[in-house]
């Protein structure tokens, strides 16, 4: 892999030997990372993790918006918008990291052009509160085997909702492993418009490990990578099979091949 990519270390899901979260970010530093990432906040030591951002010089990649609400429910846009407003507030001390923002489930009688104007709605307004702010926002399809009904299960359909929103502070997180689940073509999905991702995951199939211990063809996303332009870091967001010392290493030369 190119040198201009850096990894991100899920401690949500990495170096939990090491106990807190904050804990966990000074592994991952001793690790190699210079990056991290976590799930919601709202049970986290936000002010620990400040201080250990502080002493390590590390950079949060992204964390999600919390509590999530739906983007298609007219009856939880208000708490939607209202809970992007409070994130982007309550993380300000961590570095204004990007805030990821899943689509919540379909309404059940709604037609496919009501969950997208919905979705375009809310989006739009949280949009609006981020760029206030100056925070990135990276709407991320996941997938059917996990979320059966979940509305956003498609990279070419987010692409579609973050191009209406056109907004600039709203931009697509491709995951690997979701995108593999749903059996998509990476290249065919983001020819053209790997412009509007900001963030990339990386995971293997089929059980969400270590890149290098499944069935992805790394090679081959990785040079897909390179040949759109793609050039974030790659949030390494996977359950570790080996220690952490050993999974990263295993990591970073199947992600380098």
């Amino acid at each position: 892999m190119s040198a201009a990519y850096e990894f991100s270390s899920c401690i949500e899901w990495h170096f939990a030997e090491a106990g807190e979260l904050d804990a966990r970010l000074r592994a991952a530093k001793a690790a190699g990372f210079d990056l991290a990432e976590f799930h919601l906040w709202r049970d986290k030591p936000i002010d620990a993790l400040a201080d250990a951002l502080a002493e390590t010089g590390m950079r949060l990649t992204s964390l999600c918006v919390d509590p999530r609400r739906s983007i298609v429910d007219p009856a939880q846009r208000e708490e939607m918008v209202t809970a992007v407003r409070e994130t982007i507030a309550a993380t300000a001390r961590l570095g204004q990291p990007a805030l990821i923002v899943a689509s919540g489930f379909r309404v059940e009688g709604m037609s496919e052009e009501a969950h997208f104007e919905n979705a375009v709605i809310a989006l739009r307004a949280a949009a609006d509160a981020a760029e206030a702010a100056g925070v990135m926002l990276l709407l991320e399809p996941l997938n059917t085997r996990l979320f059966a009904t979940m509305y956003l299960v498609s990279t070419k359909l987010g692409l579609d909702l973050v191009e209406a929103v056109n907004s600039s502070n709203l931009r697509l997180l491709y995951d690997v492993w979701h995108s593999a689940v749903m059996g998509e073509d990476m290249a065919q999905v983001l020819a053209g418009r790997m412009h509007l991702v900001a963030h990339v995951q990386a995971a293997d199939m089929p059980d969400r490990n270590e890149p290098g211990t499944g069935d992805v063809d790394w090679t081959k996303v990785t040079q897909t990578l390179r040949d759109l332009g793609y050039t974030g870091a790659i949030g390494l967001e996977y359950f570790p099979t080996l220690p952490m010392d050993q999974s990263f290493a295993l990591s970073r030369q199947t992600l380098a091949d």
